[in-house]
Parts: structure tokens; sequence; C-alpha cells
């Protein structure tokens, strides 16, 4: 999969590419003109490798410790049904502004049983009711001794581009790097009603290290 090593993720460097030259452009011909655009151009490329940037992570100790598959904030938590097993859940949102790192890692090791791509609106993503009308992508894994977890991307009001790799089948480890949504999202996650939530609504999480919590 993709941007397990690189420092930028592979799907900006385009919009890097684009935005540096333009940058480099506006540098060239400053003389003529006022050097103001060159130094938004600038601004902008930066911020854009920002937002793609990739850094590394390390998963904490325990095989049974959930971690944050996105850095932002907890948004919900609390029991819910999800709805492509229909069971209830306790289910935790994490809310990622443009200014938090956009890959998200995997919350658990286990195996691909399902992937699920729906289409819909792009509200804010930090309303309640973008779960069930947003644009999203999400993976129902099966984590050892059979337990179930979804994990669900969900656009934004910005974001427009969901990018999700696993298929079903593949063998997922914790904290690996899964995909990514670009600018501005969320991510839900969906755990059996028996794991205790380690994490509490506004606080702030790290995708990969972050524990949501522990599978009994």
């Amino acid at each position: 999969m993709r941007n397990q090593q690189t420092p930028i993720a592979v799907e900006g460097l385009p919009f890097v590419a684009l935005a540096g030259a333009l940058a480099l452009l506006a540098a060239l011909f400053q003389r003529q003109i006022t050097p103001f655009p060159a130094l938004v151009l600038a601004a902008v490329t930066l911020f854009i490798i920002s937002f793609f940037r990739n850094p590394r992570r390390v998963p904490p100790e325990g095989e049974n410790a959930v971690v944050a598959p996105a850095d932002g904030v907890v948004t919900y938590l609390g029991d819910a049904v999800e709805p492509h097993l229909g069971t209830e859940m306790l289910k935790i949102s994490i809310f990622m502004s443009v200014f938090n790192v956009h890959i998200n890692r995997v919350p658990c090791s286990g195996r691909v049983l399902d992937t699920f791509y729906v289409r819909g609106k792009f509200l804010d993503a930090r309303d309640e009711k973008a779960t069930f009308e947003n644009e999203q992508s999400g993976i129902i894994l099966e984590a050892p001794k059979g337990r179930k977890i979804v994990f669900t991307q969900i656009a934004g009001l910005i974001a427009r581009r969901i990018v999700t790799y696993p298929v079903k089948g593949d063998i997922l480890s914790r904290g690996q790097r899964y995909g990514l949504i670009r600018f501005g999202s969320r991510v839900d996650i969906y755990l059996p009603k028996e794991v205790e939530p380690r994490v509490a609504r506004g606080q702030r999480t790290v995708a990969g290290e972050t524990i949501l919590g522990y599978l009994p």
C-alpha cells in the first residue's frame, strides 16, 4: 500500500508541484509586478506540504489496544447502531481540521471482511448528520477472536476526495497507513460495546498512537 515510508503523501505531490511552480513563476516576474503574489503562493505551497505530511508513528504495546485512526479531536463518544452491521456498538468520531495530518491509520490488526463506499453530501463533518448523509468509505475488520470493528472515512464541507487502499481479504497491522481524506473531514470508528473508552469528548488524538480502548 502507498505512503508507508514517504515523508509526504504521494496523493499530495501534484498539488505541491503545481503550487510550487506557480510560486516560482511569480517570483521570476516579481521585478515587473509586486512580490505579494509570489509570497502568497509560497505560503500556499508550504501549507499543502504541511497538509500532506506523513510523519512516523509508533503504536503502543499491547495487542488488544485500539489506536486512533486519525489526528484530530473527539467530537462524539457514545453508543450508536453501526449501519452496516446493524449492531449497537461504541462509536467514537474524530474530526480532522485542515491543520491536522490527514493520513489515516489502522486501529487494530485484523483481516478486511468487507469494504463499502457511499456517495453522499458534503455537510460539515462535525454535524452528526454527516454519519448518514455524507460521502464515505469504510472498512469492516475482523479483529482477533472474531471481533468486528468498523472504521469509516467521512468527507466534510471542504473535502472532496476519500482515498482508501485496502480491499476485501487484506491483512492489516495496527498503526499501518491505510488511506487519507483531502482537506478536512472525519473518521468514525465502531467498537464492541464491551470496550471501555480511554478517551473523552474534546480530547485530541494522534493517529496510530492514542489508545481509544482495549478489546476484551
